[in-house]
Formats: C-alpha cells, structure tokens, sequence
C-alpha cells in the first residue's frame, strides 16, 4: 500500500481500531464495535462511514437475522485489518490515544530510518510544519522517537529515529507500506 492511502486511513481516529476489531472477529454490528473500541457513537459513525467509502469496509447486503453482520471487510479491508491488529498488538494495548492521532502512524511508517525533519516533511507531502513539529515531540514524550541533536553542523540539524514501540510499528509499517506513491 501507498504512503498516501495509509495517510487515508488513519485519517479518521477510531478506523485502525475498527479495522482490527473486525480482524480480530468482533461482530461486524454497531454495538459489539463500539464496545470493543470504546468509540462513541458519533466518532464511530464518522470513522465507519469513511472506511466505507474508501472501500475498506462494506454494508452486508439485503435484510436479514438481526444477528447478521451489519458491516463487513472488503478483500482490501482484509490486508488493511491486518496490518491495523498488528500495530495495534505491537503497542500491548497502551498509548491508543497517541495512535489515534492523524499524523502518528504515518510519521512512523516514514522512519524505518534516521531522518531529519525536512526529509519526513517530503515523504508525507500533505503534512503542515506545525503538525509534524506536533506530532514529532507527542511521539518524543512517549519515547517512541528519539530526537538527537548534531551540534556540530551549521546551522544545527535534529535527526529523529523510532525507537521502543515505535520502532516496532515502524517495521510492521515498513513491510507494507510503500514511500513513494
């Protein structure tokens, strides 16, 4: 998968988690999702109705047992969930609200090696400064990325590296998701 179809996904909050919800065999019906997530209806409403329409996440077809599932994956939701239920499993079920956030996965998906600031602004094209800047230390709080400093240079640079959790996602992400595109 492209680096801008990954931005897509993660765009909305609750779709990783959705998505590996479904992987994992929740039923594809409103409430068992919702509480398997902890998402509220109207966040989860925004995030399924997205998935929908870039064609991750389909309606079940016809009326039928209320038991049905309501919501099912399509063949390319199915290498989505997996991808989504293997970052999710790399953070041990801590810091979901650090991965909910837009710009963190694919900011991670772009460091599978040291980079400057410039260069991950590059890689994900539709990123502003401010949100890169925001994200960058959200991730450095955590220590998912390491921040170091070359003094020497002029004018100084900061390189980022992933490290801890976010060196797992980043070579979970790496594997599947392609920079150029």
């Amino acid at each position: 998968m492209y680096i801008n179809t990954f931005i897509n996904i993660t765009s909305r909050a609750w779709a990783l988690p959705i998505l590996a919800r479904l992987q994992e065999g929740v039923p594809g019906r409103q409430a068992p999702l919702l509480k398997a997530t902890g998402a509220s209806r109207s966040a989860f409403a925004l995030s399924m109705t997205h998935l929908i329409e870039i064609g991750l996440v389909e309606r079940s077809s016809g009326y039928g047992h209320p038991l049905r599932p309501e919501f099912r994956l399509t063949l390319a939701g199915e290498k989505s969930a997996l991808l989504a239920s293997d970052i999710i499993l790399a953070t041990g079920g801590r810091d979901q609200d650090l991965l909910r956030r837009t710009w963190v996965l694919p900011i991670l998906a772009s460091l599978n090696q040291d980079d400057h600031f410039n260069q991950i602004r590059h890689r994900l094209s539709n990123i502003t400064d401010r949100a890169l800047s925001h994200s960058l230390k959200s991730l450095e709080e955590r220590v998912w990325v390491l921040r170091c400093v070359d003094r020497v240079a002029r004018p100084p640079r900061s390189e980022y590296r992933a490290v801890n959790t976010g060196l797992a996602i980043s070579q979970i992400t790496g594997a599947v998701v392609e920079l150029d595109g």
